[in-house]
Order: structure tokens, then sequence, then C-alpha cells
């Protein structure tokens, strides 16, 4: 398949961290890559986080992009990775249903009072949260986009290992050959910058554990 220039310059300006190139590429592709993962889901709000992951992928695999694979087929094989990750974690606890009963309606009852307080808390809870997430998730993809700019792929390849698959500092260590203690560097630097965000959006008391940045 012939390699797209125009996709192919936008990329090596995202490298560069042009940050119009970033926002053109998430004009091109959003719409998309939103109706691709909500023809699954039928949930708009987790297919939004599914999109935003896989924008945020993106940033993370762009050193290893093989110019060769056509841009729309990299972003669309990010999300179906980030897509299946999502179906099996539901498969594995329960989950709000997606869809109405039968007759297209759902049931019409009245909750008690404290159910429905508790139900309005829980509400704001989720709210204050995803704007929590919002803000690390941009925060991060600026990160990201630095990282590249300068060359910094030790810091983005420790983060990934970090947040992204989950494993422990010493793992990270072993498998990128640098001590545990640059490893800390890496995650202190990064947990600094992600909380210095949540702080400037007047966040107050966020859930830092609940985010990972504990």
């Amino acid at each position: 398949m012939p390699i797209d220039e125009a996709d192919q310059l936008l990329v090596s300006q995202i490298k560069a961290g042009d940050s119009d190139a970033w926002a053109e590429l998430i004009a091109r592709f959003e719409g998309r890559l939103l109706a691709f993962v909500n023809s699954r889901l039928r949930n708009a709000a987790s297919s939004e986080d599914v999109v935003q992951e896989t924008f945020l992928g993106f940033l993370i695999s762009l050193p290893n992009y093989d110019p060769a694979t056509p841009l729309e087929s990299f972003l669309f094989a990010i999300a179906s990775h980030k897509l299946t990750d999502l179906l099996r974690k539901q498969g594995r606890r329960p989950t709000i249903p997606l869809f109405p009963d039968e007759k297209g309606e759902r049931e019409n009852h009245r909750e008690p009072a404290g159910h429905a307080r508790v139900a309005s808390s829980l509400a704001r809870s989720k709210e204050r949260k995803s704007k929590e997430e919002q803000i690390i998730c941009e925060s991060l993809q600026d990160l990201i986009l630095s990282w590249i700019k300068n060359g910094e792929y030790e810091r983005l390849q420790c983060i990934e290992q970090l947040f992204v698959s989950g494993k422990a500092n010493k793992e990270v260590a072993l498998q990128l050959q640098i001590s545990e203690q640059a490893v800390a560097n890496h995650k202190h630097f990064v947990v600094g910058k992600l909380k210095d965000a949540i702080k400037m959006a007047q966040i107050h008391d966020a859930d830092l554990q609940g985010l990972g940045l504990s």
C-alpha cells in the first residue's frame, strides 16, 4: 500500500512536538474512532474513554510507529486493543446494563429517598473522577509530546511500563536495563507533574490513590 505523505508529514510534526498537528490528528480521526467504538459498546461515555486512551496509546507507541503502516490502520488497531481490554474487564465483573428491557422501557418505580441521595452522591463522585482523569490524560499527552520532541525515550518507555502495563519498579528496571532508582526518579517526576496539574485545576482532595498516583 502506498505511503500517505500527508499522514507521514503529520506524524513527523507530532514527533516534533507540534500541538497544531496533534489537534489536527484528533479532529481527523476522533469522530471515526468514536463511531467504531460506540457501535460495539453502545455507551457514549465509555466510548469516549476508549478513544481518549487510544490517542494516549498512539503517543506512547509513536517512537515505534512504522511509516509503512497507514495512520488510520494504526489508530484503529490501538482502538481495537483498548476496546478488547474494556470488554474483557466488563466480562469479569457485573456491569450496568447497556440496553433497556425487551419492552424498550425501564421499570418505572420510585426509589427510597435515602437511595436517591446515595445515587446522587455517587453520580457527583463519578463526574469528579472523570474530570480528574481527563486532566491527567491531557497532562500526560503534553508530557509525552515533549519527551518525543526531546528524545527522552527512556522516560517514555519507563512510564509506559509503570502506568500502562502496571509493572513494579524492579520489573521495569530489569526490562529497560536501568537502576531501580532511575525508575523511581522517572515515576516521581511524572507523578509530581500530574499532581500539579490537578492542583492547578483547583480540584481539592483529589482521589490520587484511586487514580493510580499515590
